[in-house]
């Protein structure tokens, strides 16, 4: 009968460090030629998991986005990008006029270079300060102008309407819209001149 053995192998940390050295200098790939092979096989140069990142500004916090996963692509030449294939949730908090607003959407994808972002499915934005949700199917987001507009159907909910329509902008708090083929049940108030 024969008896199994087990062997255990301790590699002395100068060893350790020698060898991880050893290979490290005989990788003579540079960072360009990785992120190349990266780009061409459509691959990501990055990737996150359970992503919380929180964005300041003069150390005040300004926004948060949260993510399940995230993927980099700035290694593309011509149009950088990210993308969350699992759903974005970002919460964007102005500290001046005490609002905030929340961006929900199940996929999304954020070009570098334009600073505008697409939400795709399941997409509600909250404004928390006055009650506004709107929900849509797709909607871009330009960070720049702070600007959200989309084409396609929409609804919005206040504290006294409910609106639908196709095709919608705003200021990215929700305010100052631009309604599309809207319907509804809304009351207007009017300002005596």
């Amino acid at each position: 009968m024969r008896q199994k053995s087990n062997f255990i192998f301790f590699i002395k940390p100068i060893s350790a460090i020698g060898l991880i050295l050893v290979f490290l200098a005989s990788c003579k790939n540079s960072s360009k030629e990785i992120n190349d092979f990266l780009a061409d096989k459509n691959l990501p140069v990055g990737v996150a998991e359970n992503m919380n990142h929180v964005y300041k500004d003069s150390g005040k916090v300004t926004s948060r986005l949260i993510a399940p996963v995230f993927w980099d692509f700035k290694n593309r030449k011509l149009n950088p990008y990210s993308e969350f294939p699992k759903g974005v949730k970002i919460v964007n908090i102005n500290r001046v006029s005490r609002d905030s607003v929340t961006i929900l959407g199940d996929y999304a994808i954020s070009y570098e270079k334009t600073r505008v972002s697409e939400i795709i499915g399941h997409v509600v934005v909250i404004n928390h300060l006055n009650g506004v949700i709107l929900n849509t199917d797709q909607m871009y987001w330009d960070q720049k102008e702070k600007y959200y507009f989309t084409k396609s159907p929409f609804t919005i909910y206040t504290e006294t309407d409910t609106l639908t329509g196709v095709g919608f902008e705003s200021e990215s708090n929700l305010s100052n819209w631009i309604l599309n083929n809207t319907q509804g049940d809304f009351i207007v108030n009017q300002k005596e001149k």
